[in-house]
């Protein structure tokens, strides 16, 4: 994987070891993009008035065809969050529904479903996942947590605080079966593992394509089974809104929920870029090889922490994305600023359920030699 380090624009002088918040660009792809800025600004009225639908329903079908997807069903928004903002907000809950959850997602989208139960006196049920449980253990506890007030299951599919994957697929097939909504957060998904929608039969799927799928920053998607479309509610009502709209796709659907005003529509239309740099980097291959490195440093880590892994040695519970347990430290964020200060390793810490964890992420421009940096500066601190 060395060769691909020189097609990404992050600082050589640091080992970067969080893709998993906020992605990395390569070259190429941001190259496009700027591209795509440089027509906007070239002629903004044709571009946005003109040109723009057709160019967006191309990125549309291009992403679709890497979902088994159809690309009527999808609407490009700026992140997943957004998405399950759009999503919580529309849906008709009423005093003593239900919101099934785990105790594994992501803040702020727990944020928005505490305010939409705020403002409907819906309860939101955070259902525990003990860590160490394989697939079906997972889904069978989880889906003990249904009761017959619940109306939504909203679950991630890869968990950002513990990297988990969730055997989403059971759980939307099971609340299917009970009339049960399921809403599945895929933020940290597209471009870590294959993705089939189609196979996964969440009523709501919300993405990001600027982590894993390597888009520039601020593009995701949001996936509706085509009988849920009619009930979505814009966040901001503009000029997609309505029958009589002079901007329209020929779709209300997208119209009312992708057109939010003037915007950069840049790193959608890059989208396509992303998608061709994989295929020409063969990405499965390059998936297999960063999965196979951060398994052996789990490993290793767990082996110079002394703590156990918290996952089951099953595989597909984590892929280029994993937590390490540490020991009990003092100061957590002092601990994250000296493994940049010394070592110059840029990597979250997590809180989570009262222990703390290192989480790494191991994209294709991160070599063997930089997670060895990792273990040593794990030895020397762990040890002090």
């Amino acid at each position: 994987m060395h060769q691909l380090k020189e097609h990404f624009l992050l600082d050589p002088n640091v080992i970067f070891l969080n893709h998993g918040s906020f992605g990395a660009t390569p070259r190429p792809v941001f190259e496009a993009y700027q591209t795509w800025q440089r027509k906007l600004e070239r002629q903004p009225v044709r571009f946005l008035v003109q040109d723009l639908f057709p160019r967006l329903e191309h990125a549309r079908q291009v992403l679709a065809s890497t979902l088994n997807a159809s690309a009527a069903d999808l609407v490009y928004i700026p992140n997943a969050t957004f998405g399950v903002n759009l999503v919580s907000r529309s849906l008709p809950l009423h005093p003593g529904d239900e919101i099934l959850t785990s105790n594994h997602e992501y803040g702020a989208c727990d944020n928005a479903w505490m305010f939409t139960a705020q403002k409907t006196g819906a309860k939101y049920i955070r259902r525990p996942i003990p860590l160490g449980l394989s697939s079906a253990e997972i889904a069978n506890h989880f889906l003990d947590g249904i009761t017959p007030r619940t109306k939504i299951i909203f679950i991630s599919h890869i968990t950002s605080q513990t990297a988990l994957r969730m055997p989403v697929e059971d759980i939307c097939r099971e609340a299917r079966g009970k009339g049960i909504l399921t809403l599945v957060d895929g933020a940290h998904t597209p471009g870590q593992i294959p993705l089939n929608l189609a196979e996964i039969g969440a009523d709501f799927y919300v993405g990001n394509c600027h982590k894993w799928l390597l888009a520039p920053k601020g593009v995701g998607f949001l996936h509706t089974r085509p009988e849920h479309q009619a009930n979505l509610e814009p966040l901001v009502v503009g000029w997609g809104w309505g029958e009589n709209s002079p901007f329209s796709s020929g779709s209300s659907y997208i119209d009312k929920l992708e057109w939010l005003g003037t915007k950069d529509p840049a790193a959608y239309l890059a989208v396509p870029s992303a998608i061709q740099f994989q295929k020409d980097h063969d990405w499965p291959q390059v998936r297999e090889q960063c999965h196979q490195l951060l398994k052996q440093t789990v490993r290793r880590a767990c082996a110079i922490t002394g703590l156990p892994s918290v996952y089951a040695s099953e595989e597909g519970l984590y892929h280029q994305l994993a937590i390490i347990p540490l020991p009990s430290i003092e100061n957590l964020p002092e601990f994250k600023e000296t493994l940049y200060e010394r070592y110059k390793i840029e990597i979250p810490t997590i809180e989570w359920q009262g222990r703390q964890f290192l989480r790494i992420s191991v994209q294709g421009y991160n070599t063997e030699e930089e997670l060895a940096v990792l273990l040593g500066a794990l030895e020397e601190m762990v040890a002090k």
